[in-house]
């Protein structure tokens, strides 16, 4: 009986330290360099948002906040490094829909699990979609596409940002809602795909609005349908797919800050903070709403939820579209 209070007082004493260690922990965190991994190449939109948040989260905190792009299996590589770090809040990650959502229908084995893997920081907000063709395509309208892909279905070719990806996924859908069958040219992020349709040797692209603004509004491509329920700000002059006839076809790709799930509460809250103050500071939103990122920050608890409707919306139109997972 004695001994088995003993062990009881024992483990009590243990926890209570443990807790305090913790409290402790969090409270003199961080006292080193952060890791904040991209899962993408050095340049695209994500990158570039990520660099933003990282500079000022090292100005909050006093330490350092190192970018490491990661890239590689449509975003898994660097999500799976991240997922497999120690929970100790200096290594943390800036995902999306494809690295925490679309992975686990599309990768054989993606290496990790996006809900049971993570805890989320705070969620940023979503890249709008935009239809953008190579200059020397002749369209430049939405239904001259669908008419020019029903001449000769299969023969156009549209890029993304790799399979599973917002781009691949809603021109997939927009497929499905008119009808038209183009040929699908995977890229290994924003950069490349770019790159490509400026040469003229891919057709098109629905991409997020961040990675092609500059490239259209230099006339260096053309925009002609943005996959939203409004116009941009940024874009004003471009329609929407709604304007143009197509309904149902609206699409965006959310990004979300994370951390390896069993980092410590106290440390998870602390990011948490940092990272949704700073997605609030004026200067900020401006810095990243002018490169066509729509901004709608949520707290974890109320992220999600959203991210688990996200998830079951694109898990439907993967199923639709018969898109079968790939080897990684």
């Amino acid at each position: 009986m004695k001994s088995s209070i003993t062990r009881r007082l024992a483990f009590g004493l243990f926890a209570g330290a443990t807790l305090l260690a913790t409290a402790a922990s969090a409270q003199t965190f961080p006292e080193r360099i952060i890791r904040m991994v991209v899962p993408y190449p050095a340049g695209g939109p994500t990158d570039v948002i990520a660099r933003i948040v990282a500079e000022e989260m090292g100005k909050t905190l006093g330490q350092n906040v190192i970018v490491e792009n990661l890239a590689g299996a449509s975003g898994a590589v660097g999500t799976r490094t991240v997922a497999r770090a120690e929970p100790d809040g200096y290594t943390i990650i800036f995902g999306n829909n494809q690295t925490h959502g679309n992975n686990m229908f599309l990768l054989k084995e993606p290496g990790y699990d996006a809900i049971k893997d993570f805890a989320p920081l705070a969620g940023a907000g979503a890249f709008e979609h935009v239809f953008v063709v190579s200059n020397v395509l002749p369209v430049k309208s939405m239904q001259e596409l669908i008419a020019l892909a029903k001449a000769d279905p299969g023969k156009l070719n549209y890029g993304s940002t790799g399979v599973g990806s917002g781009s691949h996924l809603a021109t997939e859908l927009f497929m499905t809602r008119t009808g038209i069958k183009m040929t699908h040219v995977p890229f290994r992020g924003a950069a490349p795909l770019v790159t490509e349709l400026m040469a003229g040797r891919i057709d098109v692209s629905n991409s997020t609005l961040p990675s092609v603004l500059g490239q259209f509004q230099a006339g260096q491509m053309r925009a002609i349908g943005l996959a939203s329920p409004q116009r941009n700000p940024q874009a004003p002059d471009v329609p929407t797919l709604r304007e143009q006839g197509i309904t149902n076809a609206d699409a965006e790709s959310w990004a979300a800050f994370f951390a390896p799930v069993n980092t410590p509460k106290p440390i998870l809250d602390k990011l948490s903070a940092t990272i949704l103050a700073i997605l609030n500071k004026p200067d900020v939103k401006e810095r990243i709403t002018k490169l066509g990122f729509t901004l709608n920050v949520r707290d974890p608890e109320t992220f999600k939820p959203y991210l688990a409707k996200e998830i079951q919306t694109w898990a439907d139109v993967i199923k639709a579209a018969n898109i079968m997972p790939e080897g990684n």
